[in-house]
């Protein structure tokens, strides 16, 4: 029976298949913009837990608070402060600058230059799985020397640059002691790593500091540690509010938030999408009701029951949102790939799209149930047909 009632709606979609068509397109648009959705979202949220899982659950970040408008750098003193508390293993300072860097006759590139304590950087890298692909990493006192991202490398210049090649930084020459192996994002792919000491001496930075890293050592609770770190400087310095401490929870934390922020507003889009398509499934049954109104009454004079006619219009319905469900999912993860691709061409390798099989099991089970209860009132309207009327 079940046959017969799918053979017969095939029938009557093929008939009008144009309309068909365009009206599985809304499903297929709403769908696939969903799949493309979540797919993306998770491979972002997967590929930024895999950045803070490499930074270390047990390290400290101490960032100038820009955004309060009262002190954009910390400085030396704040440095010291962390470095003789007995819960922290290691400081490590960042200064955080800009500038031009050339390399022989080729145009130069502004890019980001990162002044490091050099023993904390080596240890911060080995720990976070970082690798050299040339070279070796600065050494404490090292003069004029840099260690370079990937795509300062390979990318930035006609010619790649190498170890014991030299850029040139505020008219310095700076010899190149290593190359660091592809990170996955441009930023860190385009960084320059140089002694923090050649930073103050080059850009006039002789007190500030961008930002600190601090290792908490085994056995200490880290948010009981930042909420001392905390307090200590809030003591030292004048301004309370200049500075943010964070662990790589909190970070991450924030990051989801964002995050999910973002996915409510580009799924509440997609919905909107798929209920234009919803609306036209309805729009169509209604149609074929009207258009069949001889063909109901015939079928009701001959014996047909209202279950009947109504199993029929519903089935038709739920067909539209299989093969909408069907066809937007293929969409959807095509253009969840086409991201990939993009991003890796843009330079971030990281993001990696995983397709989630009950996910895809979920969305084309509510692609028929859009279907089905769109095709609901005018299978209604149908069982309401009189045949004496249907037939007139």
């Amino acid at each position: 029976m079940i046959k017969d009632y799918l053979t017969l709606a095939v029938k009557n979609i093929r008939h009008r298949s144009l309309r068909s068509w365009l009206t599985v397109i809304g499903i297929i648009i709403g769908i696939a913009s969903i799949v493309a959705l979540i797919s993306v979202s998770q491979g972002l949220e997967n590929a930024i837990k895999v950045q803070f899982e490499q930074m270390g659950s047990d390290k400290l970040y101490v960032m100038g608070n820009s955004v309060s408008g009262i002190s954009e750098y910390l400085t030396n003193d704040d440095v010291e402060l962390m470095d003789g508390m007995a819960e922290i293993e290691w400081v490590s300072p960042y200064i955080m600058v800009s500038d031009t860097v050339e390399y022989g006759n080729y145009k130069g590139f502004m890019s980001y230059v990162l002044g490091v304590d050099p023993d904390p950087f080596k240890k911060t890298m080995d720990e976070s799985g970082y690798e050299l692909i040339e070279g070796r990493y600065l050494e404490p006192n090292e003069k004029n020397s840099v260690v370079i991202g990937y795509r300062i490398s390979k990318d930035f210049y006609d010619k790649e640059v190498h170890v014991n090649n030299q850029l040139i930084i505020k008219d310095t020459k700076i010899k190149v002691v290593g190359v660091m192996d592809e990170v996955g994002n441009p930023q860190d792919d385009s960084q320059i790593y140089m002694n923090i000491e050649d930073i103050r001496t080059l850009f006039n930075k002789t007190t500030e500091v961008t930002m600190i890293q601090a290792k908490v050592k085994p056995g200490y609770d880290i948010n009981v540690v930042a909420d001392k770190v905390t307090d200590k400087l809030e003591k030292q310095k004048e301004e309370k509010e200049s500075f943010i401490v964070s662990t790589p929870e909190q970070l991450l934390s924030q990051f989801g938030d964002i995050l999910m922020l973002v996915q409510i507003i580009l799924g509440g889009i997609a919905s909107i999408s798929l209920l234009v398509g919803g609306v036209g499934i309805m729009n169509s049954m209604y149609t074929a009701v009207l258009q069949r109104t001889r063909e109901i009454g015939v079928m009701k004079s001959i014996g047909a029951t209202n279950k009947t006619i109504s199993l029929l219009f519903l089935i038709e319905g739920s067909l539209f949102g299989l093969v909408g469900g069907l066809l937007g999912i293929g969409l959807g993860t095509l253009i969840a790939y086409f991201v990939k691709y993009a991003a890796e061409f843009a330079g971030y390798s990281i993001l990696a799209i995983k397709i989630n099989v009950p996910m895809l099991l979920f969305v084309l089970l509510f692609a028929v149930g859009v279907g089905l209860i769109s095709s609901w009132l005018p299978a209604r309207r149908a069982v309401k047909m009189k045949p004496v009327e249907a037939l007139r």
